[in-house]
């Protein structure tokens, strides 16, 4: 066992992080705050054996001013990774990522989405699991179970970029009669090829992404209760390089006892290498996500062009910056967002990020309610 053995390395470092969210427009809700700062603990030791094997431990705190769901605890990561020949065995909380697309992560079932972290969907909570990996020439299989399901976060009654009706995660609702305690399984097989990379995967559980029901609390306030169904999902990942073009494809099935449907997202990246004689990288992105049950959709990228640009200047700063466009083809509504990094000093690192959100509808009933929250969001880290 790796703990027998001497001990190879201790790493404690991490990062603490101010950020404040400044938003256009004076909130549509009476209960909402305007603007709202907060503080960020994300601290990471890692001890590994001899022999490879190594523990890690990755705490997360925020502290809101304006949102008490926002101010959250979670453990991100705590387990143990064992190594065999040729396989290796992960137990405790992780994450786990699958995707290659930038805009919509449609594949990414592993781990539950920490929605009050951002808007995005790449914060995810901690997933409790069994995770075997074998590898091989032929190939990557990933096995796992997970014996514990975590709710998705949701801003709370005082915070932006809520829905209309708040949502009670107090009080979920589930298919399954064992609730939290449903025993989930996922499988994966993954290559690396010359030209990209292919992954294949099978889940059988609790599906992350909730459905909605209308009811009252117990102050006879009208609510949403989440409800999360039993679901059977296949799913493809597929990235394929050719020069300068980079092309990507995630697709997926999906049977719960309510429906049948599939979803995909995909499209093209293509970098002009040394723009304009100088060090800098520019990307052009183009994708498009599609969901067969339109605006039932969970998800409000049912039927999007989505169009990027990714500039990497190649300092040694790390200067980056992303923007993006998502044009919805039903209801014309448009969402502007933009995302630049760069390092202050060693340990010091700016990020900043805006939204907006343009010719939003009545009856895009994902962006109405949060049609007035356009923000700016400033973060300065500080690494340690």
């Amino acid at each position: 066992m790796p703990w027998a053995t001497p001990a190879q390395a201790h790493e404690l470092n991490g990062h603490v992080s101010v950020e404040a969210r400044l938003f256009a427009n004076a909130p549509l809700y009476p209960e909402q705050e305007r603007n709202n700062g907060s503080i960020a603990l994300a601290p990471e030791y890692y001890h590994e054996w001899t022999n490879g094997s190594s523990f890690i431990f990755v705490p997360f705190l925020r502290l809101d001013s304006a949102d008490s769901a926002r101010t959250h605890f979670d453990m991100r990561e705590l387990n143990f990774l064992l190594l065999g020949n040729p396989w290796e065995l992960r137990i405790g909380i992780a994450k786990v990522f699958w995707g290659v697309t930038e805009f919509v992560h449609l594949i990414d079932i592993i781990n539950q989405t920490d929605l009050v972290e951002d808007l995005r969907g790449e914060d995810k909570l901690g997933q409790p699991m069994v995770h075997l990996s074998v590898p091989s020439s032929w190939g990557v299989l990933d096995f796992f179970v997970l014996p514990y399901f975590r709710e998705r976060t949701f801003p709370g009654q005082e915070g932006r970029l809520r829905t209309p009706i708040t949502i009670d995660t107090d009080n979920p609702v589930y298919e399954s009669s064992a609730e939290e305690k449903h025993v989930d399984f996922g499988f994966r097989y993954s290559q690396v090829f010359d030209f990209g990379d292919i992954g294949l995967y099978y889940f059988k559980g609790t599906g992350r992404d909730p459905l909605f029901i209308p009811s009252v609390n117990s102050g006879g306030q009208p609510v949403l209760l989440p409800f999360y169904q039993l679901i059977d999902q296949a799913g493809l990942d597929l990235q394929l390089v050719a020069g300068n073009w980079l092309w990507k494809l995630e697709a997926l099935s999906q049977d719960n006892e309510a429906e049948n449907f599939y979803a995909a997202t995909g499209g093209f990246e293509y970098t002009f290498v040394g723009v304009g004689d100088s060090s800098m990288d520019l990307g052009l992105i183009a994708e498009f996500a599609y969901d067969d049950r339109d605006d039932e959709a969970a998800t409000s990228f049912e039927n999007d062009l989505l169009l990027g640009l990714r500039l990497g200047v190649n300092d040694s700063a790390g200067t980056e910056l992303l923007a993006g466009l998502s044009y919805d083809l039903d209801s014309r509504g448009n969402v502007l967002r933009f995302e630049a990094s760069r390092r202050i000093t060693d340990t010091l690192k700016i990020f900043l990020e805006g939204w907006a959100f343009f010719n939003v509808e009545p009856d895009d009933t994902s962006l109405y309610s949060i049609r007035d929250d356009g923000f700016i969001r400033l973060q300065f880290f500080y690494y340690f």
